[in-house]
């Protein structure tokens, strides 16, 4: 885990920064770093005004560069919880403290962390080919930056067809009124990511149902039981509670849900 955070954290933010790696031009439009110099240079931008004269184009476009690059930057968590495992894991561990009846345990700090650390389990092979095919090349220059973000696209859609289901694909191609693509390359990204996404939900759903399904029964069982002893203003879910606790404990429930949620992605 202390190889693979760093590299999926590289790796992400080199693929969500991407289309503005060429943010540091200078007035030529030259890139302000070379091999030979110490480090950086960040762009000259200057506003005249009146007889000053008009602002060059270069620094109109370095100026558009930094809005793309800070836009993308505000987008990054939409993107890391829409394009990964981290949807289907958030909600199907929703679902479970749902279902055994502790809907403050665990907190959802708690929730999303572990979330969020079982989505960098589930994405590091994605992750480590971004960074060989696309990171380590383009920070070497032996790959352009168009180069570069079409390689450290490739796995990540990878992953995101390996999900989505055929039938929501063909929905939101359908609604975006594109021709039918021959492969799967054709398939745009923007079609392709609320496809990936309602398959996530559908999954989680599914899984969600599953789970529910032994402590239902559990509930049922408690509330004859307390009906037979005319014990009715007693509330089930108060006598439920424990039990339910103990079986998820005698199953080694997290083991099993823990497991089963990253096997599906398999």
């Amino acid at each position: 885990m202390k190889k693979v955070f760093p590299a999926f954290v590289a790796a992400l933010l080199f693929a969500l920064m991407a289309p503005a790696l060429a943010l540091a031009v200078d007035g030529g439009g030259q890139s302000a770093y070379s091999p030979g110099t110490s480090g950086i240079s960040l762009p000259s931008l200057s506003l005249s005004f009146g007889q000053g004269g008009a602002s060059k184009p270069a620094d109109t476009v370095a100026v558009l560069r930094i809005i793309m690059m800070l836009t993308v930057l505000s987008l990054a968590p939409a993107i890391l919880i829409l394009m990964t495992s981290f949807t289907r894991i958030v909600v199907v561990l929703s679902f479970l403290r749902q279902a055994i009846g502790t809907p403050q345990l665990p907190p959802n700090q708690l929730i999303v962390g572990l979330s969020l650390f079982l989505s960098f389990f589930v994405m590091a092979p994605t992750w480590k080919q971004v960074s060989a095919n696309a990171l380590e090349p383009y920070m070497s220059e032996r790959i352009s930056q168009e180069e570069a973000f079409k390689a450290a696209e490739k796995p990540i859609r990878e992953f995101m067809f390996a999900q989505t289901r055929e039938k929501d694909l063909e929905l939101f191609l359908s609604l975006s009124k594109e021709a039918k693509p021959a492969t799967r390359e054709d398939v745009p990204t923007y079609v392709l990511i609320p496809s990936f996404v309602i398959s996530e939900l559908k999954s989680a759903f599914q899984i969600g149902f599953m789970l529910y399904l032994p402590f239902l029964v559990l509930d049922m069982i408690v509330a004859s039981v307390l009906m037979a002893m005319g014990m009715m203003m007693v509330p089930p879910a108060a006598i439920a509670l424990p039990f339910k606790v103990l079986l998820f404990v005698l199953v080694d429930g997290w083991d099993l849900v823990v497991g089963s949620l990253v096997k599906s992605f398999g």
